[in-house]
C-alpha cells in the first residue's frame, strides 16, 4: 500500500523528464548561438490522400508569417521547408532531429541543418534552425475518407523558430 502513494509522484516526475528530453534533443550543438528568434504564426496544410492503410491526412506544407519580438512581420515560412527574410535572404532546412511536443496536440519540435542559402541577408549566416514551443498544427483526426480524397485542411499553429550560427 505504501508504494501506491508514490506512483503519482513517480508518474509526474517521469512526465517532466520526458518533456525535458523532448526539448533537449532539438537543441543545436554548443558552438552555435542564436542570431534570430521569431514566432511563426500560420497553418500546417494537409491533404486527404489514399494510402495503403486507407485514406489519411498527409502533410503538404507550412504557411506562416515570421514575427519578431516587437510584433513586426520579418519574413515567411513556406514549403521546402524554406524561411524567407524580408531582407531578401532565404535558407532551406534539412531535418536532423524530431521530438514530440510537450503538448500532445501540437506538432513536434525540430532541429534542422541549414542548406541552400541565397541572398545576402541574415538567413545566409544560419547553420541550424530550431522549431520549439509549438501550439496546434497536428493533422486532423477526422474528415478524411474515400468521399473526401484530395480535400485540404489548413490547421492553425504557432511555433518559435530560432536561427543559429557560430559567433
Amino acid at each position: 500500500m505504501r508504494s501506491s502513494r508514490f506512483n503519482p509522484i513517480l508518474s509526474a516526475t517521469l512526465s517532466m523528464a520526458t518533456a525535458v528530453l523532448a526539448q533537449n534533443s532539438s537543441t543545436p550543438p554548443p558552438s552555435q548561438h542564436p542570431i534570430l528568434t521569431v514566432t511563426g504564426k500560420g497553418v500546417q496544410i494537409y491533404i486527404c490522400q489514399q494510402a495503403a492503410e486507407g485514406p489519411q491526412w498527409s502533410f503538404q506544407a507550412p504557411e506562416a508569417i515570421l514575427i519578431d519580438v516587437s510584433g513586426k512581420p520579418v519574413g515567411t515560412h513556406v514549403a521546402g521547408p524554406i524561411w524567407k527574410s524580408n531582407d531578401g535572404s532565404t535558407v532551406k532546412g534539412e531535418l536532423l532531429q524530431k521530438s514530440p511536443s510537450p503538448e500532445p496536440t501540437s506538432i513536434p519540435w525540430l532541429l534542422l541543418k541549414a542548406s541552400s542559402p541565397s541572398g545576402s541577408g541574415i538567413m545566409t549566416r544560419v547553420e541550424y534552425i530550431r522549431r520549439s514551443d509549438t501550439h496546434g498544427g497536428m493533422a486532423p483526426t477526422t474528415g478524411c475518407d474515400a468521399q473526401h480524397l484530395n480535400a485540404v485542411s489548413r490547421v492553425p499553429y504557432t511555433a518559435t523558430y530560432t536561427f543559429y550560427a557560430k559567433p
